[in-house]
């Protein structure tokens, strides 16, 4: 048996930096990953997906080049196999880097190998048992695959596999209107294939206000994605050398070459062994962990998306210093203070902080809103992309901003006004009489609060 201070399974975006800080203290910490270091973010997610989004936007300008004053002769040409060897590459080098940091830890051992529970502290991996009194688990999730009728019989891609794609499809099918299905749809637009999105329920972005819903949509169907929503009987079947998809009763099947499978992502407890150490998970097998992220096991805790906590890398890493602050600065920091932000990367993408316009109205509080088309943004206006929106939410009783939505040009970054503000405790007519720099897409959030009116 190999004893240490703190035992990691996992290597995504909370458990290397927690571990690299505990080396750091002296401490003798074991890494366990069962593939890569990195996690999705670097292996399958942020990294390799943000790299595929650079090279269709680059397509994309090319093509817009005669509305700018750029004449470029002949048509635009994607190769897929220089497409996919950027993103290999930057996975590459991400993961080389995390094993020369680690490298350099003397009390970090790194473990290759599949860990299971066989008591509360106690974990086997290769026929070997380690032992700690603290056990972190940051193992993940991974895309679901539904039971739709003949998924089994044909071949199919997720978000990991689609990837390594090197060549381009005739026709995309994809099976999910979220944010990982949407980013793929206009990824692959782009490069030049035809696209379907399929999704069973009325509105893609679900979680979105209906107008950041019917907006996301106009902006997909305006590139000549095919967008079929209601499709609540979903089936597949072999034709050829392609697929048959099938959308529900009285709908003509879509023929496509290729399906993508984009309904969601699960987390990777089911093979941890966690009943031997008797951590509980909810029904649908996310770890259940308090506002300090502990399991109801006490040393056992649950960082990034096997918690359920957060979907990020952000809320990931967050976690992370969460752990730290508390566990070895002393602190007293909690998941519950954290304001939800994310992003959807599509283009233009989605920049999201707090709550939405439904949740507020839901909250019983007496809200204010205020929206501006991105039409009379002036940068957006510069640069030709003028699409999407700015929406503001605030409470009108305390002046703290409830949410915001920035579905536009540089929406990601400028979104960032809103979140340091509510992280701050700033009330909007305090940001309101900030002075920002023009010309940028940030400049026109005091305009916004000074908009806003009670609904």
């Amino acid at each position: 048996m190999k004893n240490y201070d703190a035992i990691f399974i996992g290597a995504g975006q909370s458990g290397p930096f927690l571990a690299a800080r505990m080396a750091g203290k002296g401490m003798k910490v074991a890494l366990i990953e069962r593939k890569y270091l990195g996690g999705t973010c670097v292996n399958a997610g942020c990294m390799p997906t943000k790299t595929l989004v650079a090279s269709a936007r680059a397509a994309h300008v090319a093509r817009r080049g005669a509305d700018y004053g750029v004449k470029i002769t002949g048509g635009i040409d994607v190769d897929m196999k220089i497409v996919r060897k950027r993103a290999e590459t930057v996975i590459t080098d991400a993961r080389n880097g995390l094993i020369g940091w680690f490298d350099g830890l003397e009390t970090a051992d790194v473990v290759y190998g599949q860990a299971q529970f066989t008591g509360p502290k106690t974990v086997s991996v290769n026929g070997e048992t380690l032992t700690a009194p603290q056990v972190f688990l940051n193992v993940g999730a991974r895309p679901v695959i539904p039971d739709f009728p003949g998924l089994k019989d044909i071949d199919y891609l997720t978000s990991t596999s689609i990837i390594y794609l090197d060549t381009l499809p005739r026709h995309l099918a994809v099976i999910g209107g979220s944010y990982i299905g949407l980013e793929f749809a206009q990824m692959y637009r782009r490069f030049g294939a035809k696209v379907t999105i399929v999704e069973r329920g009325p509105k893609l972005a679900s979680r979105e206000d209906e107008d950041i819903s019917d907006a996301i949509e106009d902006i997909l169907r305006a590139e000549g994605i095919a967008v079929h929503t209601n499709a609540d009987g979903i089936a597949f079947a072999k034709r050829g050398d392609g697929v048959d998809v099938s959308t529900g009763a009285g709908r003509p099947a879509i023929g496509a070459s290729h399906v993508l499978i984009a309904t969601g992502r699960r987390p990777n407890t089911d093979d941890l062994g966690l009943d031997a150490a008797g951590v509980v998970t909810d029904k649908r097998g996310y770890i259940t962990v308090d506002d300090r992220l502990m399991t109801n096991v006490e040393g056992i805790f649950a960082l990034g998306d096997c918690n359920g906590r957060g979907a990020f890398t952000h809320t990931s890493y967050n976690d992370f210093e969460i752990a730290a602050a508390n566990l070895l600065d002393g602190g007293d920091r909690r998941v519950s203070s954290r304001i939800p932000a994310y992003a959807l990367y599509i283009d233009p993408p989605l920049g999201r902080a707090g709550i939405t316009e439904k949740e507020a109205r839901f909250s019983g509080k007496k809200i204010m809103i205020s929206t501006r088309p991105m039409s009379r943004v002036g940068r957006a206006n510069e640069r030709g992309e003028t699409q999407g929106f700015m929406k503001i939410i605030a409470d009108a009783e305390t002046k703290q901003i409830l949410g915001a939505a920035i579905l536009g040009i540089e929406g990601d970054e400028a979104i960032h006004g809103i979140i340091d503000a509510m992280n701050a405790g700033t009330t909007y007519p305090a940001l309101q009489w900030s002075v920002p720099i023009h010309p940028t897409i940030s400049e026109l959030i005091p305009t916004v609060l000074g908009d806003l009116k009670t609904v």
